[in-house]
């Protein structure tokens, strides 16, 4: 069964029992940025320890990089966000995920939020 944690950084992960964990930012994260014009995913088969920066995003506000939470081995992009980065303004939890990657540690989900958690943290931020 999958699940979902989040970082104070405001990405998310979809952990899948096999190991595969979907990356992205947060509804939160993508409110604050305002609407993307560019991103840059990382490689396929490129393996990133944790606190790489694994992706870069702009938007017409700021620049950001997307530290990946967890090691492991990129094995698939969002590759629609090339042409269209708006999607993760549309649906940042779905349609609008970047990358995958094949987790080399479980452990290191060790301290990573859950929704309640999460929840929480953003609203002391308001």
């Amino acid at each position: 069964m999958s699940k979902i944690r989040y970082t104070k950084e405001h990405e998310w992960l979809l952990i899948e029992d096999d190991g595969l964990v979907t990356i992205g930012i947060t509804d939160f994260a993508q409110a604050q940025l305002g609407d993307l014009v560019y991103i840059q995913l990382p490689e396929i088969g490129k393996v990133l320890a944790k606190g790489d920066a694994a992706a870069v995003i702009e938007s017409v506000k700021a620049a950001s990089e997307i530290k990946v939470p967890v090691t492991g081995t990129v094995v698939e992009v969002n590759a629609i966000l090339n042409d269209e980065p708006g999607k993760v303004n549309e649906d940042p939890m779905a349609t609008g995920w970047f990358f995958k990657l094949k987790m080399d540690d479980s452990g290191e989900l060790v301290g990573l939020m859950d929704e309640p958690a999460y929840t929480a943290f953003i609203k002391d931020m308001d």
